[in-house]
């Protein structure tokens, strides 16, 4: 067992570009919509891919961890492990065991708490939370939700950025949400009933925490609650701000992010925390969990080196999309498929043999010449040489648009395709798909950076994932209409 201070030693978060405005909503539907945006996830995203996105930042400069565990109420999958998705896009080492916490808002916390034990005993662990959520066109839960993913690195020793200081639970069962398999959206008891439930366990998880911390409620520097019921939410946060700041839930510009939350607040105040600070985190959903963290004078050496955007920078590049593209990408909205045969199904056998190119975006550099190819193979194209070649990642580097083309014809479910070939700043040039991106604002020259997306899903439920490249994001106009 590690006696070093075991807490946060990475983070990162993923914001999908698109918002949907919810006086739009209100408008198509002939009700009112409420203020601000929620986030949407592209129709090339789910909750797999957008953890992807996720964890890259979280293990930018870190060692790499002993375990993976991914946490999602909106899995990709079912029967398959979602979590070898994301262990093979971030390319971890093969002895990394990979588990997947499914069904429930609140596997959130379950995850992060799992990771934080196994790397007390020894064992650095990644915590990977994603959520999707989508409600009835109309719904409370459509208005009021968000989708966005969040990635902690939970280790110990010198690295760690918020020691982990405190914990507490309280669990109890009762009707609030439920969603049976099969269904899209989930259904919600009145919801005045859970309200003062919640309220109580809340307060009961958080006396618990501050206790195993040795610290009352006076000495809270930053409190974030998450939660789907947005009612116990508010009570809850006007309960505890008493004593410390708020940290925004982002409900006026993301929503709530369900699964994803907790990581999601805990990474905003990170970013903004000084050294010394306590944070207080506290998750609502079939229960309560809080947990209480100090930070420590790591995190302002960690925040300068960081190069991946922080959650309030990305809340910066989201984009509107109109609501029927919306209901068009969650499938409410039925329209015409391109008069195209539909793309192939992926293969196991090889997929399976070329997932480090397919799934880690890993090709291959000449060890006599320098030329660099992607995918990898094993005779250079430059000076011949035979099995002369090493295993090289391109996922987190840069590059420039060499040419692009905007495809109306090409099968894809937000036309234009825009394909292109990116020639990147550490060699090699890539022919790949841009997302996230307007066509017509597009330029050569152009930075991009590369981005694991889900390209399509066949009829027999196969998921065909791979990387797509995206405008460097800070590059883009933020609140350019789509």
């Amino acid at each position: 067992m590690s006696t070093s201070p075991i807490g946060v030693t990475g983070y990162g978060v993923h914001l999908p570009v698109w918002r949907v405005q919810r006086k739009d909503i209100g408008s198509a539907l002939g009700a009112s919509g409420g203020r601000g945006t929620r986030a949407v996830a592209g129709y090339d995203e789910d909750s797999t891919s957008m953890g992807v996105e996720a964890g890259l930042p979280a293990l930018a400069g870190a060692a790499a961890p002993a375990g993976l565990v991914f946490a999602t109420a909106t899995p990709a999958y079912a029967d398959k492990t979602n979590a070898a998705i994301v262990h093979a896009a971030l390319a971890l080492d093969q002895s990394v065991p990979a588990w997947d916490f499914a069904g429930a808002s609140r596997s959130g916390m379950g995850a992060l708490s799992a990771a934080a034990d196994a790397a007390a005993a020894g064992r650095p662990t990644l915590a990977v939370l994603s959520d999707i959520r989508t409600g009835l066109p109309g719904s409370a839960e459509e208005r009021d939700g968000g989708d966005g993913a969040s990635a902690v690195l939970f280790g110990s020793g010198d690295g760690v950025v918020a020691e982990l200081i405190g914990r507490g639970s309280a669990s109890a069962e009762f009707l609030d949400r439920w969603r049976v398999p099969g269904e899209t959206a989930s259904k919600v008891w009145e919801e005045r009933f859970a309200e003062g439930i919640y309220r109580e366990l809340a307060l009961d998880a958080v006396d618990a925490a501050l206790k195993d911390a040795g610290l009352t409620r006076a000495d809270l520097d930053r409190v974030g609650v998450a939660g789907l019921h947005r009612r116990a939410v508010g009570v809850v946060t006007k309960t505890l701000a008493a004593d410390a700041a708020v940290i925004d839930d982002l409900a006026s510009a993301v929503g709530a992010t369900g699964t994803a939350q907790p990581g999601i607040l805990l990474a905003s105040a990170l970013d903004d925390a000084a050294p010394g600070e306590t944070i207080l985190i506290v998750q609502l959903g079939d229960g309560a969990d809080a947990v209480v963290l100090r930070t420590t004078a790591a995190l302002a050496t960690y925040r300068d080196a960081r190069t991946s955007p922080g959650v309030t920078e990305q809340i910066g590049y989201g984009r509107t999309i109109g609501y029927q593209r919306f209901l068009t990408w969650r499938g409410f909205l039925r329209r015409e498929t391109p008069r195209r045969p539909d793309p192939d199904r992926p293969a196991a056998p090889p997929s399976s043999r070329n997932s480090q190119w397919k799934f880690g975006l890993a090709g291959s550099r000449c060890t006599e010449c320098g030329t660099r190819h992607m995918p990898a193979i094993r005779v250079c194209r430059s000076c011949k040489a035979v099995d002369r070649m090493e295993r090289e990642r391109i996922a987190g580097e840069r590059g420039t648009i060499a040419t692009y083309q905007a495809d109306l014809l090409a099968y894809t479910l937000s036309p234009p395709l825009i394909g292109a070939a990116i020639d990147f700043d550490g060699g090699g040039r890539l022919m790949c798909e841009i997302t996230d991106a307007d066509a017509a604002a597009l330029k050569i020259g152009d930075p991009v950076e590369m981005t694991f997306r889900r390209f399509y899903t066949t009829s027999d439920g196969v998921h065909n994932y791979f990387w797509k490249a995206r405008p460097a994001r800070g590059a883009v106009a933020a609140t350019k209409e789509a």
